[in-house]
Formats: structure tokens, C-alpha cells, sequence
């Protein structure tokens, strides 16, 4: 009995549909319905109950899949106990990284590792939204801001200051605001993540919180496309430094408001488990310190953040 088969089973079991199943593994039909015969064949019985519009699992079914699945996750925490004491880096890394900081920053950062690492391949799944770890089938996300969940772990990269940011373009045409009551006047890019617009912003200024409610006519659940209409000169931006990075250091934007600076945040390593914390995924947390600290160096030397983002 092929390891994959069981793989194939636990997902027909998962998505209750051999199609879903296939269409998750990046399979044929036709293979995952082999796959699902050949286990039946071996026990003897059938695991599912076959009908018009789904299935469902059998008597055998409901008492072989969970024991199925620990025997699965047994081989695999014994197979990574194995390259963990060679630190053998190999392998695919499944990884979610958030839409903005994904394609501009951390793809490229990925290459690099991948040329390290010729053994290593990547599935990424990029995404603003919260990810779910077992049903998306992943090993690690990239995530601003540190875990919620007690069940995750992770490690903290760095600081990530926010930023508001403009073209000069658009700062011409319709003014520099100088402090957080003047925002209502310009037009904010915004963000909206599970039906819920990101429109009211805060700055501090010092120990002083300013809470603003802004408006645009423009808004978005992709962070990658507000930076592109800020960079394109249609409104203000408030997004992390590390989003805007490559259009500041380029002075395709500018940094607005110095004295008033929006809520900082995290970047973090998440992972689902211990055991998913590998000798490539600690390499990766190494790399993603050294390649984001780069980033904070150059944008304190250009002025636009402080020291104080490379204090943990």
C-alpha cells in the first residue's frame, strides 16, 4: 500500500468528493479515483458510501481514516526527526505570505534561498486573509503581527514601522497634510479585509492617539493593489514600511506626516507545530532577519524611519 494512496484517501475523506480531492493535490480524477481503489482493494471493504451528489464515510471508513491520518502524521514527525539530525534541507516549503510584501519583497528573498538551497522547492499560497494551516495544507506564513493563537508558533523577525505615504504628484495637485484633521479632505486608499473597510486610522504623536475617519473612491481587499494606486498617484496610503519600500528608496512616493506616525506592527515566521519547524524553515527565519534588517538600514539612512525600528 503506497503512502501516496493514504494521502489521496485522507483527502477524499477531507472534501467528502474524490474530484475536490484531485483538484487539491494537483491531481487527475481518474488518479485519485485509482488511488482510492487500490486502498480499498487492500482492506478488503469499501471506506465510502457512494452516492448521487457526494460521499460518505462507511462503518470502516469512520474507524480507519483517524487512524489512518495519526499513522501518517507518525511516519512524517519520524521522517523530519531524521533530517533534522542530518540538517538535511530539502524538500517544498508551503508558505503564505500576505499579497504586497509577498510579491515585491519576499518572493525575490525566496529565489535567493531556493539558489542556496537547489534541493528545496516552494508552493506558495499568497493571500491578505487569515490562512488556515491544515486545510490549506501549509507549513509556515509570513504574517504582520504577532500569533493570536496559543496552538501556533513562531518566531519574530522584526519591527515593521507604518507609514503614510503619497506621490509627489498627488501632493502637488491637492496639498501636503500636516496633521491627522487634515486627512479627511484628501483621498485614502483603502483597505478591506472580511467586509470590514479599514477607514478609520490612527497616529500618535508621542503619547497622543489620534483616531481619524477617512474616505476614497477607492477600495480594495488586495494590499498589493493600494500600494499601486498610491504609487500611480490617486490618494494616500497608509501601509507598512516594508510594502512601500522598494517606491521610497526610489522616491517614486514619499513619507508623509513625520511627527504623527501610525500604529507599528511585527513581521513573524508562524508555523502549525514543532515539527514543522525544520532546519530549512529556522535557515528561512535566518534569512528573512538579515534580508528585512537590510531594508530597515536603508530606509533609516534615507530618513524615513527612525533607529528605533531595529530595537526589539
Amino acid at each position: 500500500m503506497q503512502i501516496e494512496d493514504l494521502q489521496v484517501v485522507l483527502k477524499v475523506a477531507e472534501f467528502r468528493s474524490i474530484t475536490a480531492a484531485a483538484l487539491h493535490l494537483d491531481m487527475q480524477v481518474a488518479t485519485a479515483s485509482a488511488a482510492l481503489k487500490r486502498v480499498e482493494a487492500q482492506l478488503g471493504t469499501e471506506l465510502f458510501i457512494r452516492t448521487t451528489r457526494q460521499l460518505r464515510l462507511s462503518s470502516s471508513g469512520e474507524k480507519y481514516i483517524p487512524q489512518c491520518e495519526q499513522a501518517l502524521l507518525m511516519l512524517d514527525s519520524a521522517k523530519q526527526n531524521i533530517k533534522n539530525d542530518q540538517a538535511i534541507i530539502d524538500g517544498e516549503l508551503r508558505i503564505a505570505l500576505s499579497s504586497d510584501f509577498g510579491r515585491n519583497l519576499a518572493i525575490p528573498w525566496l529565489d535567493e534561498f531556493m539558489e542556496q538551497h537547489p534541493n528545496l522547492s516552494i508552493r506558495t499560497h499568497m493571500s491578505d486573509s487569515n490562512i488556515d494551516f491544515y486545510r490549506d495544507s501549509l507549513d509556515m506564513a509570513i504574517r504582520y503581527g504577532s500569533p493570536n493563537d496559543a496552538n501556533l508558533y513562531g518566531f519574530k523577525i522584526c519591527n515593521v514601522p507604518r507609514l503614510l505615504c503619497a506621490t509627489p504628484s498627488y501632493l502637488k495637485k491637492h496639498g501636503t497634510p500636516k496633521h491627522p484633521q487634515d486627512l479627511p479632505t484628501h483621498n485614502a486608499l483603502l483597505y478591506q479585509l472580511h467586509d470590514i473597510t479599514h477607514d478609520v486610522w490612527t497616529f500618535y504623536e508621542g503619547e497622543t492617539q489620534h483616531k481619524i475617519k477617512v474616505s476614497g473612491n477607492r477600495i480594495t481587499n488586495d494590499s498589493d493593489l493600494v500600494r499601486r494606486w498610491c504609487t500611480s498617484g490617486k490618494g494616500l496610503a497608509a501601509k507598512s514600511c516594508f510594502d512601500m519600500a522598494n517606491d521610497l528608496l526610489a522616491d517614486r512616493v514619499v513619507s508623509l506626516m513625520p511627527g504623527f506616525k501610525p500604529a507599528a506592527t511585527e513581521m513573524w515566521l508562524i508555523f502549525p507545530s514543532r515539527q514543522s519547524i525544520t532546519p530549512a524553515a529556522r535557515l528561512l527565519r535566518d534569512l528573512l532577519k538579515e534580508k528585512s534588517t537590510q531594508v530597515l538600514k536603508q530606509l533609516i539612512a534615507k530618513g524615513v524611519i527612525s533607529q528605533d525600528a531595529l530595537l526589539n
